[in-house]
């Protein structure tokens, strides 16, 4: 996420309506002699509204984040959502997964004016450009497998995982001159899931929800974001959504070698072909009939390039290229 000028303040705008209680929720969370001095709106999210809060006091300044959840579905979720994120947040503090650290959570909207979560600031931006795409995907296949390898006690797992689609939820594209590689791709999800081992999953893993710092030999990833879905379920399905997220920002050549990229450096995925191509499958099927919803986000942070025809485009050549591979 980036920073963006302009829109609601938090710092006394009397011309920004419902955001009082908020404030004076996230004062309770400073310390003595802290004051909010101003807030900046990051770009990049789409389900919740992000901001930036500038913090001064006697001790210096220090930035935190703010996620509040103000769209009706969400809000609807929020408790399950924002709960999680906490809890998950917590649980990463002592791994070495770059996470935020959690500050409060509000997740009911008990003192806030929407359901709110308030965290430490991470280093680093969100990176979409195709320089070094693939450079950020080796890092990313890696940071990937460390994430699974998280220990979490039993009675500490996470939701069991979810599938964000159906055969009977699925929508075909109307103009695809390919209407039987579609149905042939919602007929794979008609099969019940294939046997797994379960590990910690972030559920969402894909660039928009990963911080970058350095260029060249000192790129590096600076923080994970975004944990609001994470899950207990199979490493395939993490590979399978990063995956999709590839080839719809880069092209399906990079998208179809992470999963190569995440075995290298030492992931363990399905060994049968089959189920590569299920958890596959059933990852790009949730995005049709086109990806031009999820991408809003990624045309704000600058790749005005991803029009709804080219994310079609892309989705359904990667559908093919799956076949092509694991059929």
């Amino acid at each position: 996420m980036t920073e963006r000028g302009g829109g609601e303040r938090l710092d006394g705008d009397p011309e920004v309506q419902g955001w009082g209680a908020t404030r004076a929720w996230v004062e309770c969370q400073l310390a003595d002699g802290e004051r909010i001095s101003g807030d900046e709106r990051l770009r990049g999210g789409w389900t919740s509204e992000m901001r930036r809060l500038r913090v001064e006091g006697p001790g210096g300044r220090r930035d935190l984040v703010l996620r509040s959840f103000v769209k009706p579905f969400f809000v609807q979720h929020a408790d399950g959502l924002l709960s999680r994120e906490a809890a998950i947040l917590r649980l990463l503090g002592a791994t070495d997964v770059p996470a935020a650290t959690l500050l409060d959570v509000d997740a009911t909207a008990t003192y806030c004016d929407h359901p709110s979560l308030l965290m430490s600031l991470l280093s680093g931006a969100v990176r979409l450009d195709d320089r070094d795409a693939e450079r950020r995907a080796e890092l990313l296949a890696g940071q990937l497998v460390r994430i699974h390898q998280v220990e979490v006690p039993r009675d500490a797992r996470p939701r069991a995982w979810q599938a964000w689609t159906s055969p009977e939820r699925v929508t075909l594209p109307q103009d695809t001159l390919r209407p039987e590689l579609w149905q042939r791709a919602v007929d794979v999800i008609r099969q019940d899931p294939p046997a797994h081992n379960s590990c910690f999953l972030h559920r969402d893993f894909h660039p928009g929800n990963v911080l970058f710092d350095g260029h060249g030999d000192d790129l590096r990833i600076s923080g994970v974001v975004d944990w609001v879905e994470t899950s207990w379920g199979p490493a395939d399905l993490d590979v399978a959504h990063c995956s999709t997220a590839l080839s719809l920002l880069h092209g399906v050549s990079l998208g179809m070698a992470f999963a190569d990229r995440y075995l290298a450096a030492g992931g363990h995925l399905a060994e049968q072909r089959a189920a590569h191509l299920y958890w596959r499958v059933l990852d790009a099927l949730a995005f049709a009939p086109d990806a031009a919803k999820v991408a809003v986000p990624w045309r704000e942070l600058g790749r005005t390039d991803l029009s709804p025809a080219l994310l079609s485009s892309r989705l359904e050549e990667y559908l093919h290229a799956l076949f092509e591979r694991y059929a």
